[in-house]
């Protein structure tokens, strides 16, 4: 039988070659080599990392623009919202009822004081007018008679009087009818302004029923709230000056102060009268009213350069003698479309308009005027605000500007 088993293999062995361990020196070598280089930078360091410490390095100060303020006397004034309300608003009723015989003025329409404004039908009336009178003119003889007779001797006393009883009767019907005549025609309580006019001839009304509405807004008067922090500075004859939102200005004086607060609002309510002669500001319409309540120092800035500390609270950082900033805690006097007027500083003061957000109270600074930080290139004005050294002189083109966005907002207004 013939032998398939297969002759065991043999394992290759290179450790004979003569260059089988070369590659382990080169490894080696390449390692050593990679290590040397990374540890040269402590062996030999560059001329920068060689250059000794001369000491600690002290940041320069930053560099801000300010510009002196100094106070002016300032009005203070409230300023409140309202609505301008007429002198006299009024129903007017009927005093009787009746059929109405006429109109004689139209919706819209100035009356004056006991126009007519309708007229009731008086058929009824006159009636009842003349048979008062006859009663009265019955009345009258029997009272005449009984006297004569009464001088003669042939009446009594109680005759007399009974006439008399009746006359006085008569006389009252008569007034009664006469008055009833009078309430046919209705008339305008007061000159004004027919703003409503309900009826027409030949419609009924009745006693007491309403049926037109009469306005006077000659003088009108502005009815504003008072917060209760308020009240001390206003008082009943103070001068105002009310702008109504049509567009019209006018002079008032305040009339009336109440002097018990609103339950709801803590408020007190104060009304200004203004002259209307010609009713050309009508009733109803809003106002802002405008009272002077005294005079303070203060200084006029733009809003822009107002700034908030940790706590807050609204101020405006100035430079002090030493060179240092200064927050002062301001309260806003009064506002303008142009800027605004602050109390809170001295009475003078350099005022931080360019670079207020980079330092914090008690810093030292480098102030510089604003027209100067302003005509700076750009920059230097960034190195200056942000605290740097003078920055490498760079190519900037025709980069000069008149000043960031922050110090165009700070420009003072004629």
């Amino acid at each position: 039988m013939t032998d398939t088993s297969t002759p065991e293999r043999q394992r290759l062995d290179f450790e004979s070659d003569a260059g089988a361990g070369r590659s382990k020196f080169v490894a080696g070598g390449i390692a050593l080599l990679i290590a040397l280089w990374m540890g040269s930078g402590f062996v030999m360091p560059t001329e920068e990392e060689a250059a000794e410490d001369t000491g600690p390095i002290t940041p320069s100060a930053v560099t801000v623009a300010v510009r002196g303020s100094t106070a002016e006397a300032v009005t203070q004034v409230f300023v409140a919202e309202g609505q301008a309300l007429p002198d006299r608003d009024t129903q007017v009723r009927a005093e009787a009822g009746g059929e109405i015989a006429e109109v004689l003025v139209s919706k819209g329409e100035d009356v004056s004081a006991g126009d007519l404004i309708a007229r009731l039908n008086t058929t009824a009336r006159e009636s009842d007018l003349a048979r008062a009178q006859e009663e009265l003119n019955r009345a009258q003889r029997e009272y005449d008679n009984a006297q004569a007779l009464l001088d003669r001797g042939v009446a009594t006393v109680d005759r007399v009087s009974e006439a008399r009883a009746s006359l006085a009767a008569a006389r009252s019907a008569v007034t009664s009818a006469e008055e009833a005549m009078r309430d046919t025609e209705i008339r305008a309580p007061f000159a004004g302004r027919l703003e409503e006019l309900d009826i027409s001839a030949g419609e009924f009304v009745s006693v007491g029923e309403d049926f037109a509405r009469l306005v006077d807004n000659t003088p009108l008067t502005i009815r504003v709230q008072i917060p209760q922090q308020s009240l001390k500075y206003i008082a009943v004859g103070q001068a105002a000056d009310v702008s109504f939102i049509t567009g019209i200005d006018a002079k008032g004086t305040v009339k009336f102060l109440s002097s018990s607060a609103s339950a709801e609002t803590r408020t007190f309510t104060a009304e200004i009268e203004v002259e209307n002669a010609d009713g050309s500001i009508p009733a109803g319409i809003s106002a802002r009213v405008r009272i002077p309540t005294g005079d303070t120092q203060a200084h006029f800035v733009s809003p822009a350069i107002l700034s908030l500390n940790t706590d807050g609270t609204l101020g405006v950082k100035t430079v002090d003698e030493e060179d240092k900033v200064v927050f002062n805690r301001i309260a806003i006097v009064r506002a303008q479309t142009d800027g605004i007027w602050i109390a809170g500083l001295p009475e003078k003061a350099e005022i931080i308009t360019i670079g207020q957000g980079f330092v914090n109270h008690g810093e030292t600074v480098n102030p510089q005027p604003e027209s100067a930080l302003a005509e700076a290139p750009v920059e230097a004005l960034a190195a200056s605000v942000s605290g740097l050294d003078e920055p490498e002189e760079t190519d900037t083109g025709n980069g000069q500007i008149t000043g960031t966005a922050e110090a165009a907002q700070a420009e003072p207004v004629e």
